[in-house]
């Protein structure tokens, strides 16, 4: 039995639907920066966002990431309002941030299971911990929101580090930060390369939960305990029988 159990959110945890390429959400944006007199069309916002999103990964120190930088996702939306003249302090930029998400997002919802799987962790001495690839401002609110932010000993989320799995320096953080040992812990989720090879390289045992947003396996799956079926119920008895 392990002692640590570190998690993915997004495809493991937690089923989620969000959609940046539908024209409502850049019509609706866009008239948000206009009343802010940041004014931009449709079009022009869109361009813009993807333009400073870039930006932002270039800048991000070499020394932070080994394969894969991850920006603050923050300070694009910022931009978009300095480029325009009009101040935006970190506080909107965030709100405006959060807005663009909820204005995304189609359904956000947990697996079937996952407080089971919380209840026998903390049932067995055992310590959860999310390391997710994704932006604070997004994911925060989130993991609030469906009601598991309290499950986890820590959240450690890529945008605050500068890097994303399978990136070693990110795996390594929590397990430096936390003095975790790696043969008493196990990464649990839903990407056979960020999830599974990441913690493998990592040194970690693994469990794969093939869910309904897995990207296909295109190579060799490297997970301990792989999960075909994506069920919850099956990974608890795999992980506590």
């Amino acid at each position: 039995m392990y002692k640590n159990y570190i998690f993915d959110l997004y495809g493991t945890l937690v089923d989620i639907n969000t959609n940046e390429w539908k024209a409502s959400l850049w019509k609706n944006m866009s008239v948000i920066y206009s009343m802010h007199g940041a004014i931009y069309t449709p079009g022009e916002l869109k361009k813009a966002y993807y333009t400073y999103l870039k930006e932002q990964i270039e800048a991000i120190p070499k020394e932070k990431y080994t394969t894969n930088p991850e920006p603050q996702i923050e300070y694009v939306f910022q931009k978009m309002f300095t480029e325009k003249g009009v101040e935006c302090s970190m506080e909107l930029a965030k709100e405006t941030g959060m807005t663009f998400r909820a204005l995304s997002l189609k359904y956000i919802k947990l697996y079937d299971g996952v407080h089971e799987l919380f209840e026998k962790i903390h049932s067995t001495g055992g310590k959860a911990y999310l390391l997710s690839n994704a932006q604070r401002i997004f994911t925060e609110p989130e993991i609030r929101m469906v009601g598991i932010y309290d499950e986890f000993e820590d959240v450690i989320i890529s945008s605050d580090m500068g890097c994303a799995k399978p990136d070693i320096k990110f795996y390594q953080h929590i397990l430096q930060k936390h003095g975790l040992d790696p043969k008493e812990s196990i990464m649990i989720g839903n990407d056979y390369i960020t999830d599974i090879k990441g913690a493998h390289n990592a040194g970690l045992d693994s469990l794969y939960l093939h869910t309904n947003i897995s990207p296909e396996i295109k190579g060799e799956l490297l997970a301990t305990y792989p999960i075909m079926s994506g069920n919850i119920f099956e990974a608890i008895d795999v992980l506590f029988n």
